[in-house]
């Protein structure tokens, strides 16, 4: 018994020394400081570089004595850190764990930029002209010469750029930012579409589009525009026109001062869903993935209308008596 117990043994202390071994090795390349000049150092990652190749770009430069310590450091954590695109200035002292997790961050002189959901097309051309870190060119341009651009197919720009907080290259182009929302956009509806639950009424991905932005400007609650997108579905599947407000404010333009009269809603535009049938002719705002998804998976129910309670909720309806009551609670108190 002893005799078979001893190799036993043995291979356990082997085993624990190797580990040993191993945590040491890597306490060492944690702590190992890397050769910086005084003044600091600039490293410019590009988009879609990888961490290997990094690693021989800050070798190359000195900056580390080998690609290999940090290889090996990041095999060690496998998937736990991410790379951003930028130019990143590295300034002394500074460890091996501290540069990866600098090229995890922001990079330098390259602030993040936020696409707000709801807004329109003319808010973001105006946040981006607004930037001083941009090299712009879209002011002297149509829409259509900036949709031909960037390579979309639509007429109209209106809806077709993702909202979010996007992270941006040193001196990026205004026309590469617009390209690069764009695509982004046309990925998230391709997916979604793809993704869609059965029996819509939306002939194609863009009609899906326009009704999102709709679903965007009439809520901002998670919770909610499941629920707006089946009253949607169900209106235009019954042959009911939407009658949303949002539309007939985007038809009014600069006519807009805040409140929405009968005679607005009488008057006759392309986007006045109380004057037209079924959806409009283009999106009305950027809306945002989650209304995307929405539009493409309607809450199920029998409401075909709702009203606003004052407070940011939203009071849904099957019958119009149900409506007109809540209207006469929540909008005429």
């Amino acid at each position: 018994m002893s005799s078979k117990k001893a190799p036993i043994r043995l291979y356990r202390w082997l085993l624990m020394a190797i580990i040993v071994l191993l945590a040491i090795i890597a306490y060492r390349i944690l702590l190992q400081s890397v050769s910086l000049p005084t003044e600091g150092v600039k490293l410019r990652v590009m988009r879609g570089s990888s961490w290997q190749q990094v690693a021989t770009q800050l070798s190359e430069q000195g900056i580390i004595h080998s690609q290999w310590s940090l290889r090996a450091y990041l095999a060690l954590r496998p998937g736990e850190e991410v790379l951003l695109p930028g130019v990143f200035k590295f300034r002394p002292p500074m460890t091996l764990e501290q540069l990866v997790a600098r090229l995890s961050q922001a990079p330098d002189g390259t602030p993040a930029m936020l696409v707000i959901e709801g807004t329109r097309y003319r808010d973001l051309l105006a946040t981006i002209a607004a930037r001083d870190d941009v090299r712009h060119s879209v002011a002297d341009m149509s829409d259509a010469q900036v949709l031909a651009a960037i390579g979309a197919e639509e007429s109209h720009p209106e809806g077709l750029f993702a909202p979010d907080t996007y992270v941006m290259d040193d001196d990026t182009r205004d026309i590469d930012i617009l390209r690069r929302l764009y695509l982004r956009q046309k990925r998230i509806l391709a997916a979604e579409w793809a993704a869609r639950a059965p029996k819509l009424p939306y002939k194609t991905p863009y009609e899906a589009l326009i009704m999102a932005s709709i679903i965007e400007k009439e809520t901002y609650r998670h919770d909610e525009r499941a629920r707006i997108a089946g009253v949607f579905v169900r209106r235009m599947n019954l042959g009911m026109r939407l009658q949303t407000d949002p539309t007939v404010i985007y038809g009014m333009g600069e006519a807009y001062r805040g409140n929405i009269t009968r005679k607005d809603l009488r008057t006759a535009t392309e986007y006045n869903t109380y004057r037209i049938d079924g959806l409009p002719p283009t999106p009305i705002a950027l809306p945002s993935r989650a209304s995307i998804h929405a539009a493409l998976h309607p809450a199920k129910g029998n409401a075909i209308f709702f009203v606003a309670d004052g407070k940011g909720r939203h009071i849904f309806s099957a019958t119009l008596r149900e409506h007109n009551n809540a209207v006469n609670k929540y909008q005429r108190r």
